[in-house]
C-alpha cells in the first residue's frame, strides 16, 4: 500500500485531497500547523470508513519540522510515495502596504515548503525509483493578481520549481507536477463577499467557483500510474479563466 502525505490537509483542499486519496487506497499522512482538531477529525473519519489516515504535526517552512513529520511518517508508513505540496496561505493588500515579513512569509510558507518537503521526500522515492510530487499552485500563478502580488510571486515560484525539478527527476522514476486550482470554494476565499464572487464569477467561462474535490481529482491523475510519462506539467483547474 502506497502513501500520500499532503501537506495543509485539515481543510479545503487539503482535505479534499486526503478523502480522495484514501478512497483509492493509500495510507494518509494528514498535515498541520494550527488546525489541529480539524487534521484530528479528518484522520477519524477516515479511520471509521476503514481508511488509514494519521495525523501530524510540522510548520512545513521549517526544515527541522518537516525532517520530523517525516521520520514520523516513515516510522508508520515506511515513506512517502507521493507527496502533494498543498500548504498555502494569502494575503490581499497594495504592493506599497506589504512589510518585509509578510512577503517572507508568503514565500516561505507557499513556495519554500515545497522545496523542504520535496527534498525530504527523495530518499525513499529514490531508493524505490518511483514516486510523485504534485505542486499546487494557483491560477494567480500563472495570469498574476491586482492586489496579491507576493502570493501570485510566490505561486508562480512553485510553477517553475515544478518544471525544473521534473527535468531533474525525470531518470530516477519520480514524476513531478503542479495544479493550478482557480478561485475554489474554500475556508481561503471566504473574505470575499457574494458580491464580489459574484462579479467574479461572471469572468469564467465555466461560471462557478471550483470544488475542492475537483482539484483532488487532478491530483489524483498525476499520482496514477498510468501518469507516469507526464512530467513538469501544470493542470489549470480554472473553469478556463486563463485560456
Amino acid at each position: 500500500m502506497k502513501t500520500v502525505l499532503i501537506t495543509g490537509a485539515s481543510h479545503g483542499i487539503g482535505k479534499a485531497c486526503a478523502e480522495k486519496f484514501a478512497s483509492l487506497g493509500f495510507n494518509v499522512a494528514v498535515n498541520y500547523k494550527s488546525s489541529k482538531d480539524a487534521a484530528f477529525e479528518l484522520c477519524e473519519s477516515l479511520c471509521k470508513k476503514g481508511f488509514s489516515a494519521k495525523p501530524y504535526f510540522a510548520d512545513v517552512s521549517k526544515e527541522e519540522d518537516v525532517k520530523n513529520m517525516f521520520d514520523a511518517v516513515s516510522r508508520d508508513f515506511s515513506g512517502v510515495d507521493v507527496l502533494i505540496n498543498n500548504a498555502g496561505i494569502s494575503l490581499v493588500k497594495v504592493i506599497n502596504d506589504v512589510s518585509e515579513k509578510e512577503w517572507d512569509e508568503i514565500f516561505s510558507v507557499n513556495a519554500k515548503s515545497a522545496f523542504l518537503c520535496s527534498k525530504a521526500a527523495l530518499s525513499h522515492m529514490l531508493e524505490n525509483k518511483w514516486g510523485r510530487i504534485i505542486n499546487v499552485s494557483s491560477m494567480w500563478g500563472i495570469c498574476g493578481a491586482s492586489c496579491e502580488v507576493p502570493y501570485s510571486a510566490a505561486k508562480a515560484a512553485v510553477v517553475g520549481f515544478t518544471k525544473a525539478l521534473a527535468k531533474e527527476l525525470a531518470p530516477s522514476g519520480i514524476t513531478v507536477n503542479c495544479v493550478a486550482p482557480g478561485i475554489t470554494d474554500t475556508k481561503m476565499n471566504a473574505h470575499l463577499t457574494e458580491a464580489e464572487i459574484s462579479d467574479f464569477v461572471k469572468e469564467i467561462p465555466v461560471p462557478r467557483l471550483a470544488a475542492a474535490d475537483e482539484i483532488a481529482h487532478c491530483a489524483a491523475f498525476f499520482a496514477d500510474e498510468k501518469s507516469s510519462y507526464i512530467t513538469g506539467q501544470v493542470l489549470s483547474c480554472d473553469g478556463g479563466y486563463t485560456i
